[in-house]
């Protein structure tokens, strides 16, 4: 095919247009709500980060430059007068690097070939992004234009963000080549500088302010071959601290983690994760040498209490550090007296810390240090424990016991408070979260019919939770001779029979569990993915767990991309559904890794796989969540568009998935590592980077199973090659 070609004898000029005279309109319009992040880039370094446009512009409504809970840029944009910027491409070079191509079409073009290029590499770094701009004349023809830079501030609050809610803009001024946004003792400062470029002189340049809009113009002129280089630096700084440090690139708690397997979806998976995990790590102030990784980008980056101990949870095969950072962060935090405003009680682990209370135009209101979670103080307690089974440092497990018997005292005195042998929840403030586990929106509990569930509401996974926590602080009592070990194990007997009452139900299919036990104590019979999180807890019995493997891997929940958090079977099914339907990546490995350790490798096999394969639709970065459609249905998921990415234990859950195939466990206590791989896609596999007891570990599994461990840790090694055959799953 013959190129169509255009004659330019001229220098390909553009006609400077006056300040006053340019009309540059805001931001692109969206309806009121919250703003839709899924086509947004990130580039991130916790508590920083800039979203944008794929073309690198930040025009909608959650684009802008982030500081810990705050936006202080809300727009920035570069454009050519009378040019059209065409994107061609945009690539996340690790999560806190992001470049952005373009084309100046029909600039300084003899033929069709694309002459003039915009190269736009940003880089986050906390509470400053730098963006360098290359521009290239490519083609045989000199050109002229005017390079235009657009900013603007608003010093929005995260809660405002993401009620979609319309937010002043704030003048900026200009001094010293360099704009200025100040608000109630917080700045936001742009600058630009010009470095290195090959144009002949130097480029003349203008700084403007034109009511909310500050505006860099360059007059550019490039003979062919030359380049011209700017460097955008902008720059947060406040009165007001955030309330986590930063974490430096040499403090990350885990070494490199290298995988090598047959499945090159599921090895950038891997390394997507590892990436955006140490980028969502932050500090504790009050120890800064204690790590967590916040929760996600752009909603949630603090210190949530479920989630920041889930993902350390997941991680533990990375080493026990971030762990013992999480849990002594929270416990400097847990609960001392009974503060109604806030739902603190003696014992209780919180669910998030805010630089500032977050006001919700329903009327919601959660104070900066926020207690409303039924289920971060059990999961603080089996996170102690495990970490501990991991090899975490006796000293460090000890200094914890006091807060490990407060905790357990709240199980038994707080958790329950109508004496019923079961944790339940309601908001006791009126203004606070509605459901306290960790389907947290207010639709999430609801029978089959689809009608919801009135609180107190007792959880089914919580339930576990609570169990496993006994069972797990009366070990740990047990280990460091401490009394009250049997008080804890008789508690969880009764706790396990009370559920084994009031839990099950039965359709055609057979019997499952509720979701929940309603105000009336009568189950909420919706089939959710909850019972995935039964598996492995203690609270079942083999016949029940049986029952609960062949139950999660029903079409009606496993048929999609994962594991759907509600069934397509139930009243109210909807595959965008918040947690009504779609799929959360934390949530199908929960159930993978507990259907592994339940003696269900296949089921786990099934439900991994089918969230391996996501990864592609989100460029490896699997986010918070996603919609539950089938794969039979859709070449590739479909986004949630108010989803969180990256989110921390939606990247966890991918070394959570690698722990259940290789049948990876610890107990170091005891002095044992056991290594029972499942036959799957994934095979062979190598993996290198793994931590037990302080000592690195690498694991490489052969085509036929054959299993081969290296590690200096003095433990006893055991390993199983999986079947050659995988066998069918039979579900009912």
């Amino acid at each position: 095919m013959s190129q169509q070609i255009r004659h330019t004898p001229q220098p390909q000029s553009v006609q400077h247009i006056p300040d006053q005279q340019r009309d540059l309109p805001a931001h692109a319009s969206e309806p009121d709500g919250q703003p839709f992040v899924h086509d947004a880039t990130l580039a991130i370094w916790a508590p920083s980060f800039v979203a944008s446009r794929p073309d690198g512009n930040m025009t909608a409504p959650v684009d802008g430059f982030y500081h810990g809970d705050r936006r202080f840029l809300r727009s920035l944009r570069i454009t050519v007068d009378g040019v059209h910027l065409a994107s061609t491409n945009a690539t996340a070079e690790s999560a806190s690097r992001v470049t952005y191509d373009a084309v100046l079409r029909g600039v300084a073009q003899q033929t069709a070939d694309p002459a003039v290029t915009l190269h736009r590499e940003r880089t986050v770094v906390p509470g400053c992004f730098t963006e360098n701009l290359t521009l290239t004349n490519n083609g045989p023809l000199p050109a002229r234009f005017t390079l235009r830079v657009t900013a603007e501030g608003d010093f929005a609050a995260m809660d405002a963000v993401k009620e979609g809610a319309t937010t002043p803009l704030v003048a900026p001024y200009s001094a010293e080549h360099r704009l200025t946004w100040a608000s109630s003792g917080s700045l936001m400062s742009l600058s630009a500088r010009t470095p290195g470029s090959t144009v002949a002189g130097v480029p003349r340049s203008r700084l403007s302010v034109s009511g909310t809009q500050g505006i860099f113009a360059f007059d550019i002129s490039l003979a062919p071959g030359d380049t011209w280089t700017c460097e955008l630096v902008g720059r947060a700084d406040t009165d007001s601290p955030t309330p986590f440090r930063p974490v430096t690139e040499d403090a990350r708690p885990w070494a490199d983690l290298g995988l090598s397997c047959a499945d090159g979806d599921f090895t950038r998976l891997i390394t997507q994760s590892e990436q955006d995990l140490a980028r969502l790590l932050l500090a504790d102030p009050q120890a800064p040498e204690d790590l967590f990784v916040g929760a996600g980008a752009p909603w949630y980056l603090t210190l949530f209490g479920r989630d920041s101990l889930w993902a350390a949870r997941m991680l533990l095969p990375l080493g026990t550090d971030l762990a013992a950072g999480t849990l002594r962060t929270l416990a400097r935090r847990q609960g001392r007296t009974a503060v109604p405003a806030t739902e603190e009680q003696p014992g209780k682990i919180l669910h998030e810390v805010r630089a500032e209370a977050q006001e919700l135009s329903d009327g919601s209101r959660l104070p900066a240090q926020y207690y409303g979670t039924i289920d971060a103080t059990p999961l603080w307690i089996s996170l102690l424990h495990d970490a501990w089974r991991w090899g975490m440092p006796s000293e460090d497990v000890k200094a914890l016991l006091p807060h490990l018997e407060a905790a357990l005292n709240w199980l038994v005195e707080y958790g329950d408070p109508d004496g019923d042998g079961l944790l339940e929840y309601i908001d006791s403030t009126g203004t606070g979260l509605a459901n306290q586990g960790w389907k947290d929106s207010g639709d999430s509990v609801r029978f089959r019919d689809g009608s919801l569930a009135t609180a107190p509401i007792a959880l089914c996974e919580v339930q576990a939770y609570a169990h496993k926590a006994a069972m797990d602080g009366a070990a740990l009592l047990d280990a460091f001779g401490r009394p009250g070990g049997d008080r804890y194990r008789s508690w969880a007997a009764q706790l396990r029979e009370a559920f084994r009452r009031g839990f099950w139900v039965s359709d055609e299919h057979g019997p499952y569990t509720a979701i929940a036990l309603d105000a009336d104590k009568r189950p909420a019979d919706a089939i959710t993915s909850g019972m995935g999180h039964l598996l492995n807890t203690g609270l079942l019995d083999a016949e029940e767990e049986r029952l609960i493997a062949d139950r999660l891997l029903a079409p009606d929940l496993a048929d999609a991309y994962g594991l759907r958090t509600y069934s397509t079977a139930n009243g109210g099914y909807n595959p965008l559904g918040y947690h009504i339907g779609s799929v959360w990546p934390h949530d199908t490995a929960i159930a993978v890794h507990g259907l592994a350790r339940a003696g269900y490798p296949d089921h786990a096999r099934r439900l991994a796989e089918n969230l391996i394969a996501a990864g592609p639709a989100f460029d490896s970065r699997l986010p918070e969540l996603f919609a539950g459609t089938a794969r039979s249905t859709s070449a590739r998921p479909s986004p949630y568009p108010a989803s969180c990415r990256p989110q921390a234990w939606a990247a966890s859950s991918s070394v959570a998935v690698l722990q259940a195939l290789l049948g990876l466990e610890a107990d170091v206590p005891a002095g044992r590592l056991s290594i029972q791989p499942t036959a799957s896609k994934l095979l062979p596999l190598s993996v290198s980077g793994l931590s037990v007891a302080g000592h690195p570990l690498s694991i490489s599994v052969a085509a036929d199973g054959t299993v081969c461990a290296s590690t200096s840790a003095p433990l006893q090694v055991s390993t199983q090659t999986p079947p050659r055959e995988i066998s069918a799953i039979s579900v009912g």
